[in-house]
């Protein structure tokens, strides 16, 4: 892109006054979003108890949260109360690496998440020494900082592209349809998004299914109380793992099947789904249903319980 390109959100033309009733309530759920996330990570930080491989990586799924979020929440905020809604080719680039980079990440916590159970429920005796907190902090070093890497690389790609259109009918900045405005050949993108859906998203998808297949195959070989206790722990990361799977399917299929008609309300939610949704809903998902991190949020909201 040259310097001084700039894009255009038309979704948000012609809002009128109902853009207010629309801030009010994306400020309303960022802010929730925040401190959900933010009490999630506290209390795992702060109680020593809780400083284990699992709840390492549940505070991790919270930052990133906190992290893909605000790559998107406070642009469309402004948006939403300003008369002009154009955005410039090396910030809309950007935007689109932190939302494209927070997907990722969630693909590689959860992959370390499933990875971690299997390893507790299939060798309990050898858990504690073959899962570590060091290892466990490594290996969300390298996961994330691959998507990070490639992310980057396809970013500069994307900024080097000169654009023949600027209106983009999205409420963020998505790398795909950036793409869609370029006037020359785009297929080295189009390889390198492949490659990069393909090694961030289906690899650790298919790790993870593979984990969760083989803890089922070893609690239909244990006692019910052993059943008991490892699905107690497997299923929130597998509501988490289902919601965020069709939220990013959802997204995915609106951007690449151009022929799919749907009312704009629709589309924009569905477009907005990965978004929005899995940052509020892990934080209830893990608290409500880990006694750990239930039993000390209400111990630091309530001290004297």
């Amino acid at each position: 892109m040259d310097n001084g390109t700039y894009l255009y959100f038309m979704l948000f033309e012609n809002l009128g006054y109902i853009r207010y009733a629309f801030f009010s309530l994306g400020f309303i759920l960022y802010f929730a979003i925040i401190l959900f996330n933010v009490i999630i990570m506290l209390v795992i930080f702060l109680e020593r108890t809780l400083h284990q491989p699992m709840y390492i990586l549940i505070s991790c799924l919270s930052f990133n949260s906190v992290f893909g979020t605000t790559g998107f929440f406070p642009r469309a905020l402004t948006d939403l109360i300003s008369d002009t809604h154009s955005i410039s080719g090396e910030a809309c680039v950007l935007q689109a690496y932190v939302i494209y980079t927070y997907a990722a990440n969630e693909y590689t916590i959860l992959m370390l998440m499933a990875l971690d159970r299997f390893a507790a429920i299939s060798k309990p005796l050898q858990y504690h020494n073959i899962i570590t907190s060091k290892i466990i902090i490594v290996s969300v070093g390298i996961n994330v900082a691959y998507p990070m890497i490639f992310l980057g690389i396809n970013a500069i790609l994307t900024s080097r592209l000169t654009l023949c259109g600027n209106k983009l009918f999205k409420v963020y900045c998505h790398n795909f349809e950036v793409v869609k405005l370029s006037c020359e050949s785009t297929i080295i993108n189009n390889v390198l998004g492949l490659f990069i859906l393909i090694t961030t998203v289906i690899t650790p998808l298919s790790l993870i299914l593979y984990s969760y297949v083989k803890i089922l195959i070893v609690c239909q070989r244990s006692s019910s109380q052993f059943k008991g206790k490892a699905y107690q722990t497997c299923i929130p990361h597998i509501v988490v793992l289902l919601n965020f799977s069709i939220a990013v399917i959802s997204d995915v299929t609106l951007s690449r099947v151009v022929t799919l008609e749907l009312p704009i309300w629709l589309s924009v939610f569905l477009s907005l789904e990965f978004l929005i949704i899995p940052p509020i809903l892990n934080p209830l998902v893990y608290a409500l249903n880990l006694p750990d991190i239930r039993k000390k949020i209400s111990c630091r909201i309530n001290p004297s319980r």
